[in-house]
């Protein structure tokens, strides 16, 4: 439920984007169509996010900000690159602020986060928080070429079908961390001789 529900703004701006003549909107107005899409969505993504879990974590709080912040700015200059240009900032803090933590600070951002939920090894705690560092970076630069070298076009489907990266970095993660999992099932008594 929470995957779909982080999807759907996205999701959102791709249609309005794709859909702008339906709107009467210009092909070249099209982007300042969906950005607000995106920033509604995700405003009401974070409402129905505190309404489930009754709070809203950092990570949460900056991706909405990021969006009003860069989407007000897109919309009040006119200028796509904001918008476009958002999930490059976004990644690139976010891999600079987990690689300070881990090899500057020594800290585990995710065991600080995930600890309570999830029994690991220091060794897996810390193999996966390298992983994020080298995703976000990889994002943040996946992100930056497209919207540099690509047509805004190329950019609103990767937006959409970039999805397919986090989908594959979260599906190696839960693979990689399977077999440090303890069963939840109590062991079964043998069968007496």
């Amino acid at each position: 439920m929470k995957t779909l529900l982080d999807f759907l703004p996205i999701l959102l701006f791709f249609a309005a984007y794709k859909l702008h003549d339906l709107f009467g909107i210009p092909k070249d107005e099209a982007i300042y169509f969906a950005t607000p899409v995106l920033m509604a969505a995700t405003a009401a993504q974070m409402a129905i996010v505190y309404w489930m879990d009754k709070k809203l974590s950092a990570m949460h709080k900056i991706t909405l900000g990021m969006i009003l912040v860069f989407g007000g700015i897109t919309l009040a200059l006119h200028d796509k690159r904001f918008i476009m240009w958002k999930p490059t900032v976004l990644y690139a803090g976010m891999s600079i602020a987990l690689a300070v933590a881990v090899w500057g600070l020594k800290h585990n951002v995710l065991k600080t986060l995930l600890g309570s939920q999830l029994s690991l090894p220091d060794r897996v705690w810390h193999k996966l928080h390298v992983a994020w560092v080298a995703y976000t970076a990889f994002m943040a630069f996946s992100n930056g070429y497209v919207a540099a070298y690509f047509s805004e076009d190329a950019w609103a489907n990767f937006k959409l079908w970039g999805y397919v990266f986090p989908l594959t970095f979260l599906i190696a993660q839960a693979v990689y961390i399977s077999p440090y999992l303890k069963s939840e099932d109590p062991p079964q008594n043998p069968p007496a001789p």
